[in-house]
C-alpha cells in the first residue's frame, strides 16, 4: 500500500475532477503492474496497472488507494469492472470512494464477483494523498495550502517591501515543487503589482506542470490570469482541487480569518528583521483561548539554512489534508 500511495502522490495537481490514486498489483510477491492516474483523470490507476500486468493478473492482489469506481464512462469502463474481467482475486483498498456514483458500490461489485476485498490500510494516509479531491467532496471548494516565508520574528519583507530573498535556495526550491502539485496559484493585488511574479514551476522536469495563476482582486485580472473576486469564490473554480495560496500578508490573513486554510508551510530563515511587514495582520481573533488546537504539526526538516515546518489544519468534520511536505 506504501508504494501505491506513493504513485498516488504522482498525479497530485494534475488529475481534479477526478482523484489521483494509485494502484500496485502483486502475485505470488512479485509486483506485476503499477499504475497512477493521468493527467486529466485518464486512464485511471487501475487500467494503467492492470495493462502492465495483463494476464498474470489473473489470481493476483491489487493494492489501490481508494475504492475502485463502480461508474463507467465515455472515457473508459468502470475500474470495478476491470478487475473483475481480469480476474483479480483480492482487492485491497484504503479508502472508500464519497463519490455517489461509486461510495460502496464499487466494493458490492467487486465481492458479489467472489473477489475478496479489504479496506482501511493505509486509510490516513491515503485521505492525506488525496485531500484534494476529498475536501472537494466534503467542503465543495479546492483543498488550501498557504505559504509563508518569514524571518525568525515573524516578518515577510522589510518595512520598504523588500522581500527577495528572505529564505536560501533550497527552501525556494521546494516551494517550487510544491507549485507543481497544485493545479493553481494565488496572489494578492499587491504581491502583483510589487513583485510581479511568474509563479511558474523552475525545476528541471518540471516546467510543465506550473499552475494556473489566480490574483484576488475585485477588478479585471491581467492577461494569462483569472481573478477570483473573494477567498469564498474559490469553490466555483473549475478543475481545481489543490490552491496554493502565496500572499500576501492580506491575502493570507483573509483566508485564515475566513477559516479556509487547511494546510500551512511555514518556511522560516535565521535572519531577525525588526521592523518590518508581519506574515499576517488581523484574522479575526478575539481570544487567545480560540487560536489554542487549531493546527497540528504534521512535519518538519531543514531546507538548508532554513527551517520547514508543515501544520494541518484540524477539522471536527474529519476531513483530512495532506500533512507531510513533499
Amino acid at each position: 500500500m506504501a508504494a501505491a500511495l506513493a504513485l498516488a502522490g504522482r498525479g497530485r495537481g494534475q488529475t481534479a475532477p477526478n482523484p489521483n490514486v494509485g494502484c500496485v498489483i502483486v502475485n505470488h510477491g512479485v509486483v506485476i503492474g503499477r499504475g497512477w492516474t493521468q493527467p486529466g483523470g485518464r486512464p485511471h490507476a487501475e487500467a494503467m496497472a492492470l495493462e502492465q500486468a495483463g494476464d498474470a493478473a489473473r489470481g493476483a492482489t491489487a493494492y489501490v488507494t481508494l475504492e475502485p469506481c463502480a461508474h463507467p464512462s465515455q472515457r473508459g469502463p468502470a475500474c470495478s469492472q476491470s478487475l473483475i474481467a481480469a480476474g483479480v482475486a483480492r482487492v485491497v483498498a484504503a479508502t472508500g470512494d464519497p463519490d455517489p456514483r461509486t461510495n460502496g458500490a464499487g466494493f458490492a461489485a467487486l465481492r458479489a464477483a467472489g473477489i475478496a476485498v479489504e479496506t482501511g490500510m493505509g486509510a490516513d494516509a491515503a485521505r492525506r494523498a488525496m485531500a484534494g479531491f476529498l475536501t472537494r467532496r466534503a467542503l465543495r471548494r479546492p483543498h488550501v495550502t498557504l505559504k509563508l516565508a518569514t524571518s525568525l520574528d515573524g516578518c515577510i519583507a522589510l518595512v520598504s517591501g523588500a522581500s527577495r530573498w528572505i529564505t536560501g535556495d533550497a527552501a525556494r526550491a521546494h516551494t517550487h515543487l510544491e507549485r507543481s502539485r497544485h493545479e493553481m496559484i494565488l496572489v494578492g493585488r499587491g504581491t502583483f503589482e510589487t513583485d510581479q511574479p511568474r509563479l511558474d514551476v523552475r525545476l528541471a522536469g518540471l516546467e510543465a506542470r506550473s499552475p494556473r495563476r489566480a490574483l484576488l482582486t475585485r477588478g479585471d485580472p491581467p492577461q494569462g490570469w483569472e481573478g477570483v473576486r473573494d477567498p469564498h469564490a474559490i469553490g466555483t473554480l473549475e478543475d481545481v482541487d489543490h490552491l496554493f495560496v502565496e500572499g500576501g500578508a492580506t491575502t493570507a490573513s483573509a483566508f485564515v480569518a475566513d477559516d479556509l486554510v487547511d494546510r500551512l508551510l511555514l518556511y522560516r530563515a535565521p535572519i531577525l528583521i525588526g521592523h518590518g511587514k508581519a506574515a499576517l495582520g488581523d484574522i479575526g481573533l478575539e481570544r487567545l483561548d480560540d487560536a489554542h488546537g487549531r493546527w497540528r504539526l504534521a512535519d518538519t526538516r531543514m531546507l538548508g539554512s532554513d527551517r520547514l515546518e508543515v501544520y494541518e489544519r484540524v477539522r471536527e468534520n474529519g476531513v483530512s489534508t495532506a500533512g507531510r511536505s513533499s
